[in-house]
């Protein structure tokens, strides 16, 4: 792992190849602010796929780009650094933004120039530029005899989950959900397959708009059914490579999420399946033992398939790094809108002081991210525990409770106190609609804190028996009373300072940047209506 620990380190040598700094406008840029294609203190991509050491460090820069981000000059972690979980968070109800940090995000007073918003666009395209840079000089790289066509083909599939990942990252920001249109023909993002590495390429860019949401979902499943068959399995990787470097289970799992996203059922429970007993992916992954587990052994954790490796000299400084925002400087708090959730239990090992959870001044925060000296915690891109909920939801909506419950089950068993009174029987639910919203609920109690909330309000819109209608309402901005935090005042039911905004609202996605406005006509008359 010490490759990727020391990246930052090697300035020296070949931390300035084109891989890092080429196309730092990746939609768009004006001539003024394109980059020399050739600077003298960088390398061209001909040379950075010269070696195999070399290539090697050109893919693993495509993940530290996919780590670090870039933040005015600074490090934020856009986009799956940390970024992912905090806005992710923020944008939903089940957190409280104490400070200001988020308070745009949370508050939704976000606009084409707000920074946060306008670098998670900016820098997932740079990572896109990356990654397409990948794909090209992998494939060149094997034609020349420099590495062979197999390993020319691993890289290529890292590179394509990547690319899917961060697609599907930019759809659920600044995009309608799929099924806001009956076929997906409203607009997406644009979807770049080629590197801006040549003035040809730059200017064939600016005359690319926004693909529609049904093109760009389309390209992300074909990127990730080429990624599974590139990839290695997670067995075929050493250490923390395990989960912090592309897999055919990562490429799996990302497709059961997306088909979740495009509503189609049938396609999560092909992908999900493969999981379970008889797929093949049977084995490699497992639940921790307790449902802490996985966050107190990031690593070594069968639970976790996929997400950013962090390491005390490789983090999103203090400003990025989990640890140091939801639990160091505790700028992010469980809402008592999910705490007080009636489908949680007040027993449930989910609320272990200590363990899961922490109490400063009566507020309740994650534990879930615990190093605040190294902030070398694991940003959690993918856990076993969402594709087991994915697969209970998809059987659910499908009419199979008895499927629908086992997965529920197979979740949910692990945090209860007693088990052998407390776990679900098929009793316990009228027909697979009851069914359904326990899985609903289990998804915010299970995934809270890591980021996964907004995307379930992204799909959920459109839910035929649970549509979430736009935003939901919050709990003020800053530091909620502790009494909020009393289990026995039952289930949550306002005030919601933070009003909540409709579907129709112009605020439900964010806007594309003013700055790809300015320099792109095609985008100029694209942008999200509203802004």
């Amino acid at each position: 792992m010490k490759k990727l620990h020391n990246i930052q380190q090697m300035t020296g040598k070949l931390l300035m190849l084109s891989v890092f700094a080429l196309g730092l406008c990746f939609t768009s840029c004006s001539e003024d602010d394109i980059i020399d294609l050739q600077p003298f203190n960088q390398i061209s991509e001909t040379v950075a796929f010269s070696t195999p050491e070399k290539v090697e460090l050109s893919v693993l820069g495509m993940y530290n780009a996919a780590q670090i981000g870039d933040y005015d000059g600074g490090l934020r972690g856009y986009p799956f650094g940390a970024a992912f979980v905090q806005q992710g968070d923020n944008r939903g109800e089940d957190v409280v933004n104490i400070a200001t940090f988020y308070a745009i995000t949370y508050q939704a007073t976000y606009n084409a120039t707000t920074a946060n918003n306008v670098y998670y666009w900016l820098d997932t395209y740079r990572l896109i530029n990356r990654i397409n840079i990948v794909l090209e000089g992998a494939q060149t790289a094997a034609d020349n005899g420099v590495i062979s066509q197999e390993k020319a083909n691993q890289y290529k599939g890292e590179a394509l989950l990547l690319r899917a990942a961060a697609y599907h990252e930019l759809l659920v920001m600044f995009a309608r959900p799929y099924k806001h249109t009956a076929d997906a023909s409203h607009l997406g993002v644009p979807y770049h397959k080629v590197p801006f590495t040549t003035q040809q390429a730059i200017d064939e860019g600016f005359a690319t708009g926004r693909h529609t949401v049904a093109q760009c979902y389309g390209w992300i499943l074909e990127d990730l059914e080429l990624a599974e068959q590139y990839l290695p399995l997670k067995s075929d990787w050493a250490g923390n490579w395990k989960v912090s470097r592309g897999t055919k289970g990562a490429a799996a799992a990302y497709k059961a999420r997306i088909h979740q996203h495009m509503w189609n059922m049938a396609g999560v429970i092909t992908e999900a399946s493969k999981f379970m007993p008889g797929g093949v992916y049977a084995g490699h992954y497992a639940l921790g033992a307790e449902p802490w587990t996985v966050f107190a052994n990031n690593y070594g954790s069968d639970e976790y398939i996929f997400g950013m490796e962090n390491s005390a000299t490789n983090y999103p400084s203090v400003n990025g790094a989990l640890a140091s925002q939801y639990k160091r400087r505790l700028l992010v708090c469980h809402s008592p809108i999910n705490w007080r959730n009636p489908f949680w239990l007040p027993d449930d090992k989910r609320r272990t002081e200590g363990e899961m959870v922490f109490t400063d001044g009566g507020r309740k925060f994650t534990n879930k991210y615990r190093d605040v000296v190294g902030y070398t915690d694991l940003s959690p891109m993918m856990r076993y525990a969402e594709v087991i909920l994915n697969l209970a939801e998809a059987y659910a909506r499908q009419g199979d409770v008895v499927n629908g419950l086992t997965y529920l089950n197979m979740v949910r068993n692990r945090s209860l106190a007693d088990v052998a009174t407390q776990a679900y029987v098929a009793s316990d639910f009228a027909d697979n609609v009851e069914l359904l919203e326990a899985i609903l609920y289990e998804r915010r109690i299970e995934m809270a804190m890591e980021g996964r909330r907004w995307p379930d309000i992204h799909r959920l819109q459109h839910c035929p028996h649970f549509p979430i209608d736009g935003i939901p309402g919050k709990i003020a901005n800053g530091s909620p009373s502790a009494d909020l935090f009393d289990l026995e005042l039952g289930p949550y039911t306002g005030p919601y300072p933070v009003v909540p905004l409709p579907y129709s609202s112009h605020l439900f996605v964010w806007p594309i940047p003013q700055a790809e406005i300015n320099a792109n006509p095609t985008l100029a008359a694209q942008q999200n209506p509203g802004y």
